[in-house]
């Protein structure tokens, strides 16, 4: 059970962060034919990385990652995170751990890795780890979208609301969910924009634990979370907004993965907020 501050907000430690990475990627091949999609670069280190540490930054710390297509590759990233973040002496030829330098620069992370199916739909993928999902609340995001949210204060708006769920909404291209919004409520969600309102998807979400077992359901392995349940949601008047004017972008071609590195070379990767 998660602790509660003297206001009635969760501590953010206990809060699990779920990050959808199981994906084919098929619209960023040159990249993700060789790594999962969550695994590929910007500046050197993974997006699941970036995203992961943009929710460290505000105290989440436990993450369960629904894996898919390539998910070895990502088990093998975080089973091998040591060594590729840490300096390390090992003595060759003798059956010893390393030696670790700089301990205190890893990240106090708790990741639960997941398989949830090749092909399974993410409505299923987020049924598959609701074993692990055991405070009042979840978050909830992609393992290919970045932005400078402040998902505490997301967060927290989320849980003075009331509400069952709370969604991002940002201002990009038009070729992402759109919603119909209603003061701080969404009142329809479309998984193909049709709505011309100018808010869309940013994706990332709170949620109220009671969302998996009301609103997903059980034994379809082709169910979108995008579809019936967040549909449904909004339509039950139970899905609020939270409004970010600020960066956010989706790496879903090569040419936003350019574009995402070009950004970080600059020096100007407004989501870098550690």
């Amino acid at each position: 059970m998660s602790s509660f501050d003297q206001a009635g907000m969760p501590d953010p430690a206990d809060i699990p962060v779920v990050i959808f990475c199981g994906g084919m990627g098929t619209r960023i091949r040159e990249a993700s034919d060789k790594l999962p999609k969550p695994l590929i670069d910007i500046g050197g280190r993974p997006i699941l990385w970036h995203i992961m540490k943009l929710y460290g930054s505000y105290g989440f710390r436990r993450f369960v990652l629904a894996l898919g297509y390539k998910g070895e590759d990502i088990r093998r990233f975080f089973r091998d995170y040591g060594t590729l973040s840490r300096d390390f002496t090992i003595r060759l030829g003798q059956d010893s751990a390393p030696d670790w330098h700089r301990d205190g620069d890893i990240e106090d992370w708790e990741v639960t890795l997941v398989e949830t199916g090749l092909t399974s739909g993410t409505g299923a993928r987020l049924k598959r780890v609701a074993q692990h999902l055991d405070a009042p609340y979840f978050l909830l995001t992609y393992g290919d979208g970045i932005g400078s949210v402040n998902v505490l204060e997301q967060f927290r708006q989320h849980v003075e609301s009331g509400l069952i769920g709370t969604v991002t909404g940002v201002h990009p291209t038009s070729r992402y969910g759109e919603m119909r919004v209603d003061g701080a409520v969404v009142s329809e969600f479309s998984e193909k924009p049709k709505l011309g309102e100018g808010w869309v998807s940013g994706g990332f979400f709170s949620f109220k634990r009671e969302m998996v077992d009301e609103y997903v359901e059980a034994d379809n392995v082709d169910l979108m979370f995008e579809g019936a349940p967040l549909q449904q949601l909004a339509a039950d008047g139970q899905l609020g907004i939270y409004r970010h004017e600020g960066f956010w972008m989706g790496m879903d071609t090569y040419r936003d993965y350019s574009e995402l590195n070009g950004l970080w070379d600059k020096g100007r990767a407004d989501w870098k907020v550690w």
